[in-house]
């Protein structure tokens, strides 16, 4: 069993590698909509493989072999570069409204590695997107490893314009200093509170408080995994600022949303 499961992790690095090399990774992109407005106010950069044999592979059945490798360094890096010049094309388009914010996941190893600050600032310079509409995520228990050094990275990256969100908050072990603590812009609501918003008074009232917390610390609050009108009705009630998730759209390439985007926020 060892044997037959080193097997397979040395299949798919290989394939992993291939796929780097023959550009079989690409980027679909889920809209955030304004739980205000109803408009479109960004997009979060979500990578899929498209393997030669296999169609389109979600990120599930590759990104944890790829962080116990290392490659998610370099499909991170491709990700976000892709991304930015991508939210550099949609910024040319001049739609009324704020800017659209484009979210790029960033990887544990990401976070770890010494030179994320210098990459992410040569992606942005070499890209010409404004870094005020990128919005970098970061897990918390990516975080929270250490607390100290975590700071040191999220205050630099910070200061290179970008913004910064804590994702899947409130599924690993995170604490409210922490929270106040780390120079975040932005708390994402995991689905798995979203689910039972609308049904479960114990779920809304854990939601309710993150989006409380949230605000009083001046951050914005994003409900991810949002399926059905009940839950954009009491997200809506909580005062959650936006939402994404099937209910809204799926994840889609980029040439499906140019059109939506072009037209008046």
């Amino acid at each position: 069993d060892m044997r037959e499961r080193a097997v397979r992790r040395l299949e798919t690095e290989n394939a992993l590698h291939r796929a780097l090399e023959r550009g079989e990774f690409l980027l679909h992109y889920q809209p955030q909509v304004s739980m205000a407005t109803g408009a479109v106010a960004g997009v979060e950069a979500l990578v899929r493989w498209k393997h030669p044999e296999r169609a389109l592979v979600p990120p599930s059945e590759f990104i944890g072999s790829a962080e116990e490798t290392g490659l998610i360094l370099e499909i991170g890096e491709w990700a976000l570069r892709e991304a930015c010049e991508q939210a550099a094309r949609w910024c040319a388009i001049g739609r009324d409204g704020p800017p659209l914010r484009m979210s790029v996941n960033l990887s544990a190893r990401q976070v770890a590695h010494p030179d994320l600050v210098g990459m992410i600032a040569a992606t942005v310079r070499d890209t010409g997107v404004d870094p005020a509409t990128i919005c970098l995520e970061i897990t918390e228990t990516a975080v929270m490893a250490d607390m100290e050094a975590a700071v040191g990275v999220l205050d630099q990256l910070r200061a290179l314009g970008v913004s910064l969100a804590i994702d899947d908050f409130g599924t690993g072990w995170s604490s409210l200093r922490a929270l106040q603590r780390f120079p975040v812009d932005e708390v994402k609501i995991d689905k798995s509170f979203v689910d039972g918003v609308a049904v479960d008074p114990q779920e809304a009232a854990i939601v309710a408080a993150v989006i409380s917390l949230s605000h009083a610390l001046g951050l914005r609050t994003v409900a991810e995994g949002v399926e059905t009108v009940a839950q954009v009705d009491r997200l809506r009630t909580l005062g959650c600022d936006i939402a994404q998730g099937y209910f809204f759209w799926r994840p889609v390439p980029a040439e499906d949303l140019t059109q939506l985007l072009s037209e008046p926020a």
